[in-house]
């Protein structure tokens, strides 16, 4: 079992929730467990109810992103 971060995008919101990736030799492996799927949904719905609170209780971190205007910075 090996855990790896995954990137939750809302719009402007991004969530990192830590993941853990399943090997089995019957299967495509890697895969998710059924609960890591779950949380990764309800981080994505929290993330596009507004609920901050809720999404950073599931997920490591969330972050807002700020597009850079850089048009004539050449």
């Amino acid at each position: 079992m090996k855990s790896t971060p995954k990137l939750v995008r809302e719009g402007d919101l991004v969530a990192e929730v830590n993941v853990r990736l399943l090997d089995d030799a019957g299967t495509w492996s890697p895969v998710l467990s059924v609960d890591d799927a779950t949380k990764l949904d309800e981080v994505r719905l929290a993330l596009r109810a507004g609920n901050l609170g809720r999404a950073a209780q599931l997920a490591e971190h969330v972050y807002r992103l700020t597009p850079l205007a850089l048009g004539d910075a050449r």
